[in-house]
């Protein structure tokens, strides 16, 4: 009987096959559904001597302390930024610094990496410098040298926009290609005109703007018609003296409106779930504080996104990360998460295994020499029958024959073979009782 032959072998036929696929399907699940997350990434960021690459260089302290290494990659801007998330520029990149506006850049459906928002983090200010005061529209730098960033920034992208809403173009100015403290410089010395940028006010670009003699914030008119035409703008009023009250002029002299947009934090939406939770906790951690336009708090956020919103970061601003994440080094935790949530399940149906398996088997095994048992029993009952007849002695002996051979064919084990023997005498002495009535 195949039942008694597996018995015997349980150890063998049984526990350790169960034991193995249970190894098989804690690996299976590990590695599909609930992977390790990697221990290296890579931001895309900004110009070197740009605010981006400061707020990189922070992350990346925040994140070692995490045991996660994070490679800051410089860039021309959030056009290149967008390029290397998407898988369309190398290095490719995991996460990036993206400013507003940039949503419906270079969209592709097909091929690409899908996006997703991590956060709102920041707030960044359209800056126009001019050497000629009383400039306040974009129309009056046509013809003049003009830096407006580097091929692939925002910066760029956000001024040919501008240039755009008074029917101009990169054609009607001197592009001098001279970006970054290097414009600054020029303007100093009359080699530039004017320059048009995105950043933070504590930008070491913008502060070289603003220490440099004769360079004027250019305040725009109509620039609530801009926000119309350009949602992801607003006007902001940036007071006087709110970037240096302590020098000898204020600056800016006077209140000043000036149009702001937000930056994002993005990730590709593959990245892992518990690097994405990680990533919020650490934009939370380097830009909670106040700036020149938003108070404490107000960042991150994920008000007004232009890419969908990561459901991990929209459950971390909400709730915080999982407990377990915020009690334990990331990495323990995420190793202990996998035991409680996958090793420690199977485990217990791999024990609940091997006990029932080998149970039922047993239960099988008995079940067919209590059989024998329970036929050999009623041909002794019909032995005390006077009337039994020499055919049903003749059929019962054969029914004696098939037991034994079945016995025979029956791996036994141990356990049983003392109610085996038993049976066997049993038989014999039955046996006997029929031979014995055959002359009657």
């Amino acid at each position: 009987m195949a039942a008694a032959r597996i018995y015997r072998r349980k150890w063998v036929l049984v526990k350790l096959p169960v034991a193995l696929g249970a190894l098989a399907l804690m690996a299976w699940l590990w590695l599909s559904f609930m992977p390790m997350p990697p221990r290296h990434l890579t931001l895309s960021a900004g110009l070197p001597d740009g605010v981006y690459y400061a707020y990189a260089q922070r992350y990346a302290e925040a994140f070692a302390r995490q045991g996660v290494h994070l490679e800051v990659l410089a860039s021309e801007g959030a056009e290149m930024n967008l390029q290397r998330l998407r898988g369309t520029a190398s290095p490719a990149a995991d996460l990036a610094f993206v400013q507003g506006g940039m949503g419906n850049v270079g969209v592709d459906r097909t091929g690409v990496a899908r996006l997703e928002t991590i956060a709102r983090v920041d707030n960044e200010t359209v800056w126009i410098f001019a050497r000629t005061p009383g400039i306040d529209s974009v129309e009056q730098l046509q013809g003049q040298r003009v830096s407006i960033g580097p091929r692939g920034s925002g910066s760029r992208r956000l001024a040919l926009a501008l240039f755009e809403q008074v029917r101009m173009g990169a054609k009607d100015i001197v592009d001098t290609e001279i970006f970054g403290k290097a414009a600054a410089a020029a303007m100093g010395r009359g080699a530039l005109d004017a320059a048009i940028m995105v950043s933070a006010p504590q930008s070491s670009v913008v502060q070289a703007f603003l220490a440099t003699p004769g360079v004027y914030i250019v305040q725009l008119k109509r620039s609530a018609a801009l926000t119309e035409r350009l949602p992801y703008l607003q006007v902001r009023l940036l007071p006087q003296g709110a970037l240096d009250a302590a020098g000898k002029q204020p600056s800016p002299p006077r209140d000043t409106a000036v149009l702001v947009t937000m930056s994002s934090l993005v990730a590709r939406a593959d990245l892992h779930p518990a690097l994405q939770r990680l990533a919020l906790d650490v934009a939370r951690e380097v830009h909670a504080g106040p700036g020149p336009f938003h108070r404490a708090g107000d960042f991150p956020t994920l008000r007004r996104i232009e890419f969908p919103a990561s459901a991990q970061a929209r459950q971390t601003l909400v709730h915080g990360r999982p407990w377990i994440e915020e009690a334990l080094p990331f990495f323990w935790a995420q190793l202990l998460l996998r035991l409680l949530v996958i090793v420690l399940p199977v485990l217990l149906l791999a024990l609940w295994l091997v006990r029932v398996i080998p149970a039922y088997l047993r239960w099988l095994v008995d079940s067919s020499l209590a059989r024998w048992y329970g036929e050999l029993k009623f041909i002794e009952y019909d032995l005390a029958r006077a009337s039994m007849s020499g055919l049903d002695r003749v059929k019962y002996l054969q029914r004696l024959e098939a037991i034994e051979r079945n016995m025979q064919n029956f791996a036994t084990p141990g356990y049983l073979m003392p109610r085996w023997y038993t049976l066997r005498q049993h038989i014999d002495f039955v046996r006997a009782r029929l031979y014995k009535g055959r002359g009657r």
